[in-house]
């Protein structure tokens, strides 16, 4: 018998959605207790953590020489391992709260085309910061979970995550997923396009908070009905002092639809890919979007243009995949069903 069953106290289950952009943490019985950026401010001299998550986040752009910023999690998977173990270890712990012989069990949600690597790079990770088991799930089935989709009946659901690092698509049925993709273009790729355009528009140089910032006031995927204008502030190249323009939401339009080509492209891709049964399914239901994309003005509508297919966004994007990982934690059987622990 595990300490954990014998002191109840001593265990804690935690749902972890580790996101390129932001993590998010379930606790059971609790719901959400951490929602912060994937972000940690280390000390390059004496390699000391100054700040994770949000704290971090305020230091982007901002910190002086010896401290340096970093995003440990790139396009959904781990890139600095060392640095993500103790952006895991503070997020477990400020979740627990009591530290002391926790050795918390962890669901966490991967995205779907990683590697056998990367994947047991995130077990390890997760059990050298204290845990005492840990499973993966598929951030799509996780995220179909989480809004509430019948993945369990035969017939087929359509769910696309689109995240800040990857955007993972899934067809599934039966709870299993009979389709899944997972491509390296998402709510980053938005962001850093928004920079280029405005560096190569308006010879102005911004960071990515204020091009994130622009993306969230004026950014859409599909003309609206009414315009919108924003001023933003940056350095000018040629002048090389501060400068405050205008920029328009046609132009943030214009200048994020390359990559969100490249979305549409890959659920235009599974819809063609999905067994014809579970595309009639999926005509007559509607794909399902989640992940802080989903959040981009007029996505469902675009969406809908260019696949003739209904678009429902999810009631709480950002939070599908965690929801998921968190519901699995109250029924073991449905782990069992769709992990390979």
């Amino acid at each position: 018998m595990r300490l954990g069953s014998l002191f109840p106290f001593l265990s804690a289950d935690l749902a972890i959605d580790l996101g390129t952009a932001n993590t998010c943490v379930y606790s059971r019985g609790r719901g959400i207790v951490v929602n912060e950026p994937s972000i940690v401010a280390l000390n390059k001299n004496t390699g000391k953590v100054e700040a994770v998550g949000q704290e971090a986040h305020e230091m982007v752009g901002r910190t002086p020489g010896n401290i340096v910023a970093i995003r440990p999690m790139a396009d959904g998977v781990i890139a600095d391992f060392e640095v993500t173990e103790k952006m895991l270890s503070y997020f477990i712990r400020k979740a627990i709260r009591r530290t002391f012989l926790v050795r918390p069990r962890i669901i966490i949600g991967v995205p779907s085309d990683i590697t056998s690597v990367e994947r047991q790079a995130v077990r390890d990770t997760a059990l050298r910061a204290k845990a005492r088991e840990v499973y993966l799930v598929e951030e799509a089935m996780a995220s179909a979970i989480g809004v509430g989709l019948p993945i369990t009946e035969p017939f087929g659901s359509m769910v696309v995550d689109i995240g800040g690092g990857t955007t993972d698509i899934a067809v599934i049925s039966l709870s299993g997923i009979v389709y899944s993709r997972a491509i390296r273009v998402a709510g980053n790729e938005l962001d850093e396009a928004i920079m280029q355009y405005v560096r190569k528009r308006h010879n102005l140089l911004i960071g990515e908070r204020t091009a994130e910032r622009i993306k969230i006031e004026l950014g859409s995927a599909y003309p609206l009905d009414e315009p919108l204008t924003m001023q933003i502030k940056g350095r000018h190249l040629l002048q090389g002092v501060p400068r405050t323009i205008e920029v328009r939401d046609d132009e943030i339009r214009s200048a994020i639809e390359g990559p969100l080509s490249t979305i549409i492209d890959a659920v235009r891709v599974a819809l063609e890919q999905a067994p014809p049964e579970l595309s009639g399914d999926i005509s007559d239901r509607g794909i399902v979007v989640a992940g802080g994309g989903a959040l981009l003005r007029r996505i469902d509508a675009r969406i809908t243009a260019e696949t003739g297919v209904p678009v429902t966004i999810a009631d709480e994007p950002l939070c599908s995949v965690v929801y998921g990982v968190g519901k699995m934690l109250d029924d073991l059987d449905l782990l069992r069903k769709i992990t390979n622990h």
